[in-house]
């Protein structure tokens, strides 16, 4: 099926009532790629991929799996899909080992050896045997990436894999992920961390009450992104920004919460705190603010009108 694209979405629209989940959103994910759909909660997010799915119907608009339509093909369309929405669900009085054997049973049986080999790859080979009522919550999030492994997919569909993981179990995800990718594997996620998806993703589409706000690669994005900011506190903020008036190159600004934003090239913002210290404003703190992407995602997403 090469050149045929894993997932085409067009035009895909899906309401309650007077609420608009979705709008109108087309996106494209070629085979082999990470690609990323990026909102805060309530975005439509998760709506999209129940529709891609075919748990719940767009009121219009077309989802094409490896070319498929549910439409044209039935549950045919989701041959080689795999993946899961919201948190997946286990019986914690069964063991991983269990669990899975029975998703497999349910799913027509899996390939000899198969239930290993996916233990193996989201490292959960040596707590198989114990009880999923024992696992932490990033054990049941690799447990469930196991899950959907068993029918060895084309494309797999995740959502908010690392939401809720403490640090640890976050970086075991984004590692999981990243080697899936590496595999070949088509791999959509659903994030609401800028982070998470700069770190895994090729492409992105950027969501907000439902719309697209922004589509393309990462490195784009990178272009549109503001300079790097640091949060500057000082005894006289005052002078500070008369002295930032003289630095055309240099954007300074008064931050929400107290204090200064200054945004430049990091030589410039050297030069910037320098000048203060030489000019005796005393400095009392200095430390940077969100990473640029994530400024550009809040910009994105918290716009109004």
């Amino acid at each position: 099926m090469t050149g045929v694209l894993a997932v085409d979405a067009v035009g895909v629209t899906k309401t309650y009532g007077d609420l608009v989940a979705v709008d109108g959103i087309s996106l494209q994910v070629a085979q082999g790629e990470v690609y990323g759909v990026l909102g805060p909660n309530g975005a439509g997010k998760t709506t999209f991929l129940r529709m891609l799915f075919g748990l719940i119907r767009p009121d219009a608009g077309t989802i094409r799996l490896f070319g498929r339509t549910r439409e044209e093909s039935g549950t045919r369309a989701l041959d080689g899909v795999s993946g899961f929405i919201e948190s997946p669900k286990f019986y914690p009085y069964l063991s991983g080992r269990k669990n899975l054997a029975g998703l497999a049973r349910l799913d027509g049986g899996a390939a000899p050896g198969r239930l290993e080999e996916v233990l193996g790859i989201v490292d959960l080979a040596d707590r198989a045997g114990d009880k999923v009522g024992g696992y932490s919550f990033g054990m049941r999030q690799r447990l469930g990436v196991a899950a959907a492994l068993l029918r060895d997919p084309q494309l797999l569909v995740l959502d908010e894999p690392a939401n809720g993981l403490d640090p640890a179990g976050i970086r075991d995800m984004r590692a999981l992920v990243k080697r899936l990718a590496a595999s070949g594997l088509t791999v959509l996620l659903s994030s609401h961390d800028m982070t998470e998806v700069e770190e895994i993703c090729d492409n992105v589409t950027i969501m907000r009450t439902g719309s697209v706000v922004y589509h393309g690669g990462i490195g784009e994005l990178r272009e549109q992104a503001p300079a790097q900011g640091h949060r500057v506190s000082t005894a006289d903020d005052g002078r500070a920004l008369e002295l930032a008036a003289r630095r055309p190159r240099l954007e300074v600004a008064a931050h929400p919460d107290g204090g200064l934003v200054a945004r430049g090239d990091q030589a410039d913002v050297d030069a910037y705190v320098t000048e203060l210290v030489t000019a005796g404003v005393t400095i009392r703190g200095l430390e940077l603010t969100e990473a640029p992407l994530e400024s550009l995602f809040f910009m994105l997403t918290e716009a109004t009108g």
